[in-house]
């Protein structure tokens, strides 16, 4: 075969996965005939809004700590809760709203309490952090263990 069948074939068996998850045969077919299109203006670069069929380059990685600029994913709710348990902060019982609202002001992170109560939990579970009730408010508290 030629070089320019070999390469559509091997692009057809690439999306066939993607097009076989529609029902209708119908929609198959229109899937399957706009994405050629697309590729057929895209080769005699006529491809404009078709960027999405260019090769994709690697994104570069970024530092977890330097999370400021707005392409930048934040980190989550465990890598803050781990980096917590490097400073002083569980040194003194804190309730789960009050470690949510730490996160807000410190990390500009909002969480919900559900968010991190599985975490807390699971690090008072493998011995990091102590679960103890207030006496006061009978909620739990956590303080490094």
């Amino acid at each position: 075969m030629s070089r320019p069948i070999e390469k559509l074939k091997k692009q057809l068996i690439e999306i066939s996965e993607v097009v076989n998850a529609f029902q209708s045969e119908a929609v198959q077919v229109k899937v399957v005939d706009k994405l050629l299109d697309a590729m057929i203006e895209f080769e005699r670069g006529d491809a404009d809004g078709f960027e999405f069929l260019a090769k994709k380059t690697a994104k570069p990685k970024f530092e977890i700590d330097d999370y400021s600029n707005t392409n930048q994913k934040k980190p989550g709710a465990t890598k803050i809760l781990n980096q917590l348990l490097n400073t002083d902060f569980f040194k003194s019982p804190h309730s789960i709203s009050s470690i949510a609202e730490y996160c807000k002001e410190k990390f500009n992170s909002e969480f919900k309490t559900s968010e991190l109560s599985g975490i807390l939990l699971k690090l008072a579970k493998e011995n990091k952090l102590k679960r103890q009730r207030n006496e006061g408010n009978k909620r739990f508290e956590y303080v490094v263990a």
